[in-house]
């Protein structure tokens, strides 16, 4: 991996990982036309780079996690459920779900939903996302582990599951802004510790791959979560749906067309 292909994924990550539009569809489009393989250095990186992209979420929202105790409980109600999924079912994941064209699909069926979702949750009771209760805060995980399935992504059936229970579109996306933190996390802190109990190692020229991606991913996410609220305030839904429909459409064409297109 060069300099300038780790850069590229890492605004990609940093542009993705907060829209509800799948950071993974994304990484495979962008790995394909550059050619990279995905080596296991390459598969770190990607997970690895989203540290950066945390530490945009507690600069931009510091204040909101001083607040109070309960804001970190409702953070571990809502990890529970994906967190005890993602590590019961993780190899049949690996195994069954993590295929291009499950993403390119998963990518269209989300964005016909999200073309819907503002006339279905219409009536927001909820303007702050401290105001959830615990149990809300679980539901909202549950709907969390939709994003088990690759293309589904995180912020969409995080910010969807929140406006099934009464918030604001700008509530339910900060809330999933801030639940992005402890998952990220921990996939980001697995895969570090299995590319190393797998015996792999990190080259110095490597150790600067990974800092530049995160300092990009941490850039970029911040101006992608600052005009992602902005839109979703204004306008909704719908022009996330249809770019989802898209790519994915994009995906399954070129598979079908004899493109070589690989889940990172």
């Amino acid at each position: 991996m060069s300099y300038l292909e780790a850069i590229i994924l890492a605004i990609i990550e940093g542009l993705t990982e907060f829209l509800p539009v799948s950071s993974t569809g994304h990484m495979i489009i962008g790995t394909a036309l550059m050619g990279l393989e995905p080596s296991n250095f390459v598969k770190l990186f990607t997970i690895f780079i989203q540290l950066g992209t945390i530490l945009s979420v507690l600069v931009l929202y510091w204040k909101r996690f001083f607040k109070s105790l309960d804001f970190y409980y409702k953070l571990v109600a809502a990890a529970i459920p994906a967190s005890i999924l993602g590590f019961v079912f993780n190899d049949a994941i690996d195994s069954f779900l993590e295929s291009p064209l499950m993403v390119g699909f998963t990518l269209v069926i989300g964005g016909i939903i999200l073309l819907f979702v503002d006339k279905w949750f219409n009536k927001p009771q909820i303007a702050d996302s401290d105001d959830i209760s615990f149990k809300q805060a679980f539901i909202i995980g549950c709907y969390q582990c939709l994003a088990l399935i690759p293309g589904t992504s995180r912020s969409a059936s995080t910010i969807v599951g929140g406006m099934t229970q009464k918030l604001t579109r700008k509530a339910a996306a900060e809330f999933s802004f801030f639940l992005a933190i402890p998952m990220m996390l921990g996939a980001s802190l697995v895969k570090l510790y299995s590319f190393f109990k797998d015996g792999n190692t990190i080259s110095n020229e490597e150790i600067n791959l990974l800092i530049i991606g995160n300092v990009v991913g941490f850039i970029v996410a911040i101006v992608a979560i600052k005009t992602f609220i902005d839109i979703l305030t204004k306008y909704g839904f719908k022009a996330f749906g249809w770019y989802r429909i898209v790519l994915g459409m994009i995906i399954i064409v070129m598979l079908l067309s004899g493109h070589s297109l690989q889940v990172i």
